[in-house]
């Protein structure tokens, strides 16, 4: 297996931190548009080069595929690539990994009933070519969406006869000390975190999709191992889009524990405007106000040494047990933000995000995982992938959730 990463972000620099313990790749060529910043997430071992690329052209992919021989593409860039990198990918012959889908388009008329474009429908548009050519695309293999879909699949596997809500909650009791105390800086992509959770989230339901306005639904969650209560609302995101194409339920819904200070930024960035991705005038430049923003904040892969607590992923189910009796169960998945620096030196949302592609593809390098068009982590068996996740660590749990 020889694999091209293509994003040496905080994501891109967790996974090569974790794939460098691994024995079941041949290479890995880390690409990105700084080739300083590739070159120090590849500065592991021999199986480890850099490049620079532009990830917004198709043809520069499939180029760097073809010259190095590169079987699997992993995309960890934030969502706005992930249509050349897929066709990029495609066109070279390889099969292609991503952690978060091609974007929505809001309705243009009724955002907060029907949804528009959803996430993943461009991909989900080509499935029939990727299929016919016998290439994988999987998709959707992060931790959300990622670990909650292979949650997913294993409750509905093992622990449940019929379900009625797959419920994706995230919190944490993370904190990010600054020099006067707590300060507000986003432990992921704010860019990705301003696209998802100002669209209309998506809901499944009764055999449809349908929208609601951002941040609705509130409800408080009790998280495991420590963290505790937190508020939860709707948000857009793309488990809600996979989990019933492969899995039935009644009901999908996704809500992330955000926090009243970040949804007032967030309502605040929507108000003036500053959520824009398009570009704006600014004197002799064009600028995108969302890049400003993302510009101002630190980068999140630097935060690690400066925050503490815990992140918290997991999917809740609810429906009828395999005994014939009604059930409540959250799978989950804690990482400890004190654990993942001290053994492999990067925080614990991006450590938490990468560690799933690198289980993921030593699925497939070992034949364990296979398959053809595109796909959601929902299509393969769970288990495999659950203990290699336990075998690299970090494992996971089951709560019982009163009802």
């Amino acid at each position: 297996m020889r694999i091209l990463l293509i994003g040496a972000g905080g994501v891109g620099s967790a996974f090569t931190a974790i794939a460098a313990r691994r024995t079941f790749f041949e290479a890995i060529l880390v690409a990105d548009h700084l080739l300083e910043r590739a070159e120090k997430a590849a500065a592991i071992d021999s199986r480890f080069s850099a490049v620079a690329v532009d990830a917004s052209s198709a043809e520069a992919v499939t180029a760097l595929c073809r010259e190095h021989a590169v079987t699997h593409v992993l995309n960890a860039v934030d969502p706005r690539f992930v249509m050349p990198i897929f066709d990029g990918a495609y066109a070279a012959g390889a099969d292609y990994l991503d952690m978060a889908m091609s974007l929505s388009r809001p309705h243009p008329d009724s955002p907060y009933e029907l949804p528009g474009v959803k996430l993943g429908d461009d991909q989900f548009a080509r499935a029939e070519e990727w299929s016919a050519a016998g290439r994988l695309a999987l998709v959707g293999i992060g931790v959300e969406p990622g670990l909650s879909d292979v949650f997913a699949r294993y409750a509905a596997d093992h622990l449940f006869s019929t379900i009625d809500e797959l419920g994706v909650r995230d919190g944490s009791n993370l904190v990010v000390s600054g020099p006067a105390g707590p300060t507000f800086a986003p432990t992921f992509s704010i860019w990705t975190t301003i696209e998802e959770c100002l669209n209309p989230p998506v809901v499944w339901e009764d055999g449809r999709w349908h929208t609601t306005e951002p941040f609705s639904e509130p409800e408080v969650f009790d998280f495991p191992e420590g963290i505790g209560p937190v508020e939860c609302v709707n948000v857009e995101h793309e488990e809600v889009l996979l989990m019933p194409r492969w899995l039935g339920c009644r009901r999908a819904t996704f809500k992330y524990g955000l926090g009243s200070e970040f949804i007032d930024v967030l309502k605040t960035l929507h108000k003036l405007g500053l959520d824009r991705a398009e570009t704006v005038r600014v004197g002799e430049v064009e600028v995108s106000p969302r890049d400003v923003v993302a510009a101002c904040l630190p980068d999140p892969a630097t935060l690690g040494d400066r925050m503490s607590g815990k992140t918290c992923a997991g999917v809740w189910v609810t429906g009828t047990g395999t005994d014939g009796a009604p059930r409540s169960t959250y799978l989950y998945h804690v990482v400890d933000n004190d654990w993942s620096m001290a053994e492999y030196g990067h925080q614990c949302v991006v450590w938490q995000t990468a560690v799933n592609p690198v289980i993921a593809l030593e699925l497939l390098a070992n034949g364990t995982w296979s398959g053809s068009g595109v796909l959601g982590p929902e299509a393969f068996d769970a288990v495999p992938f659950l203990d290699l996740l336990t075998a690299y660590g970090s494992p996971w749990g089951v709560m019982e959730v009163p009802r």
